[in-house]
């Protein structure tokens, strides 16, 4: 009974997750196309480093109390408010005292990033520090209880401001001043729509002694934030301090590349992995049902992944001309190379960390980031001195060594193979592989960009048709079309009724 519940949950979780992120998904590039063609590269660059400062510090004004809040069995209601308390409190003060801080020490936190001149810029953008921390308490207790609905509302807001804010004072100023504008109006919206719809609201109640007990697992949360955010950012700040030539330009190209990717790969990452988080925490006790929903998740997101990531890098000219314009078809390259690691990435190292931290141990997660670091840093700075696309590609190749720990870590811990992932998702692979062998064949014909397009459904029809041929694959679409039948006639009945 218990285990049909808390599936009922999981897909109602999922369905409001997806609705929100294919919303995104389709909102967003329009907002990102627009602005790409009304400002210069260098405009995505100085907001690429101001983002970099307001990362970092957004990681200690959470300080690992979200995953808490999802993660941990609280002894009763009781229990819950006080952690929940504790939690806000101490993120709000951390919050104000790090934006205090970085007005103070604004210019050498500019000549740090590599952007000496924007220190007041810094200032104003990190105003964002205390609404998020403001919020991000209220989104951990709806991802607790599996109520993605109500962060359904508060994300399409999100989403909108882009339009109604950015795109005008991007048309009116022309700078990155617009952008900042858009980002402070998406996280007041954000913070006021999750308070104003939460049970739970702030109180004057604290503990020291409740902090302390939190803090052994926040502890270890924040520290695998703050490698996981090195992981992330540290190539900005090397092309910053080690590429030659225009800091600005650079790091326009290399943060944007990353940034057009993750529009596609976050509608799976933004779905599942909250639900997947959720899901695996509650069944953290229980070891065979944990392996069950992480194969589950796996296989179905696969289906999706895998050959998003390929079409991502057969097509990556005809993805950077359509959604950021000829100007930035230098960086098609790491675009594709990105979007393709990436898909791999999710599969192969997404779930392994969302693992670690449903079991509670964040440390292994923290363990593996800290080893790819001892990796990755001296790549990139090594590339760096090269050249751009070297840089890219270093940056792109070097994943692999962070999937491989990945794996080897999950099988001590787990007890889950890369053989028993790989059978999971070997259909996929296969599938993905002869449409990759399609699509090279129908590009030799043509490279004019409508002939990409409809290669393209060629492609996904190829995919699906080889996908089909297996009995899992064909079982688990003919089950997920008649639940959808299932419930169409449900409605029908209903109105005829009425």
């Amino acid at each position: 009974m218990e285990s049909e519940v808390l599936n009922k949950k999981i897909g109602k979780a999922t369905k409001w997750s997806t609705i929100t992120e294919i919303f995104a998904k389709l909102v967003s590039p329009i907002t990102n196309m627009i602005l790409a063609r009304l400002l210069d590269v260098s405009m995505f660059g100085v907001v690429a480093t101001v983002n970099v400062i307001i990362s970092f510090a957004d990681m200690f004004t959470d300080a690992g109390f979200q995953k808490y809040l999802v993660q941990h069995e609280f002894r009763d209601e009781k229990d819950r408010r006080e952690s929940t308390s504790v939690a806000f409190w101490t993120n709000m003060v951390i919050s104000v005292v790090l934006w205090g801080g970085i007005i103070i020490f604004r210019n050498p936190l500019a000549e740090l990033v590599g952007n000496p001149e924007r220190g007041f810029v810094i200032a104003v953008a990190c105003c964002v520090l205390p609404l998020t921390s403001f919020s991000s308490i209220q989104m951990a207790l709806y991802k607790r209880d599996f109520d993605f609905k109500t962060l359904f509302y508060a994300r399409i807001v999100g989403i909108f401001i882009p339009l109604v804010v950015t795109v005008p004072l991007a048309l009116i100023c022309r700078n990155y001043w617009a952008l900042i504008a858009g980002s402070i109006a998406k996280e007041i919206a954000n913070a006021v729509i999750l308070t104003a719809r939460s049970k739970w609201k702030p109180k004057l109640w604290y503990s020291f002694a409740k902090l302390k007990e939190m803090f052994s697992f926040s502890m270890w949360t924040l520290f695998e934030q703050i490698s996981i955010w090195l992981t992330g950012y540290i190539g900005t700040f090397i092309v910053g301090k080690f590429l030659s030539g225009d800091v600005e330009y650079y790091t326009g190209l290399y943060k944007t590349s990353m940034n057009t990717v993750n529009q596609f790969t976050s509608l799976i990452t933004a779905t599942v992995a909250p639900v997947l988080f959720s899901t695996l925490s509650r069944v953290q006790n229980d070891r065979e049902a944990f392996k069950g929903y992480f194969f589950s998740f796996q296989k179905i997101i696969s289906i999706l992944i895998i050959p998003m990531g390929a079409g991502l890098f057969l097509y990556r000219d005809l993805v950077t001309e359509i959604l950021l314009g000829s100007k930035w078809l230098e960086t098609s390259m790491f675009i594709g190379l990105w979007g393709l690691t990436s898909a791999l990435g999710i599969v192969l190292n997404n779930f392994c960390s969302e693992s670690y931290r449903a079991l509670g141990k964040p440390k292994l997660s923290l363990l593996v980031q800290v080893i790819h670091l001892a990796f990755l840093i001296p790549a990139l700075i090594w590339s760096a001195g090269i050249s751009y696309e070297a840089l890219y590609w270093t940056r792109s190749m070097i994943r692999f060594q962070l999937y491989a720990t990945q794996l080897i870590v999950l099988y001590c811990v787990v007890k889950i193979s890369p053989w028993q992932m790989l059978k999971n998702v070997y259909p996929t692979v296969i599938a993905t592989g002869v449409m990759t062998l399609v699509s090279l064949g129908l590009q030799m014909i043509s490279h004019s960009m409508i002939w990409d397009i409809v290669s393209i459904v060629i492609c996904i029809g190829c995919y699906f048709g080889i996908l089909m041929i297996f009995p899992e694959f064909r079982k688990l679409v003919v089950d997920y079309v008649g639940k959808i039948l299932v419930k169409i006639r449900g409605k029908i009945k209903v109105g005829v009724k009425k």
